[in-house]
């Protein structure tokens, strides 16, 4: 795709979060991976009134191209991008469910098959640290090792894929597992699945949603 495409596509992706009920407002943020940076949706700016020529590129040395400045969470955007290869976007999203569970500083655990969508036996809450920091992005890449998406303590969800579409629908089976394990923790907590079968199920999907 031409950075034009890829920044429709973004700002497509953005509203799209919302849409999904993952984010209101201008809160969260998207990014693509393009040439030696990405493009990301710009600070403070609800994504209905951005035009695609509001989102900005960012390149990897920290330094912005565009007529708007970057998401004030840019840093943790270029840090998973050169420490993952494979991330070719990134979704990170106020989602209701979410946010509640990294309120409490709560992982989710083995409650259900689903959790192995994500890279592991668990997904990981990253520690707090103040919104926009090296800091935080320097939690959110640790949580994010082995996985392809995080709770963020008393902040949110970050996820990646290998496009676009994969990181926004990977956002939303995300939120969806959180809202089954609020619930879960409203009857009393889960029985956890054994380790035997997460590595069944981990090995199964290596080839999950291949053409």
């Amino acid at each position: 795709m031409t950075e034009p495409e890829l920044k429709a596509a973004v700002l497509a992706t953005a509203r799209a979060m919302n849409a999904e009920r993952l984010n209101r407002g201008a809160a969260g943020n998207v990014s693509v991976r393009h040439g030696d940076g990405f493009l990301v949706t710009p600070t403070g700016m609800a994504y209905d009134a951005c035009e695609p020529d509001d989102i900005v590129f960012v390149g990897l040395d920290g330094k912005p191209q565009g007529r708007r400045k970057p998401s004030s969470e840019w840093r943790f955007h270029r840090d998973i991008y050169a420490a993952r290869t494979e991330a070719g976007a990134i979704v990170h999203a106020h989602a209701p469910f979410a946010v509640s569970l990294a309120c409490m500083g709560c992982a989710i655990p083995p409650f259900h098959y689903m959790v192995a969508r994500f890279g592991g036996t668990d997904v990981r809450c990253a520690d707090y640290a103040t919104f926009g920091s090296q800091a935080l992005s320097d939690v959110v890449v640790a949580a994010l090792r082995e996985r392809s998406a995080c709770l963020m303590a008393h902040h949110g969800m970050v996820v990646f894929g290998r496009d676009l579409g994969q990181a926004l629908a990977l956002a939303v089976e995300l939120e969806a597992l959180c809202e089954q394990y609020w619930r879960v923790l409203q009857i009393g907590g889960p029985r956890l699945l054994p380790d035997d079968e997460m590595a069944k199920v981990l090995s199964a999907f290596a080839d999950y949603g291949r053409q």
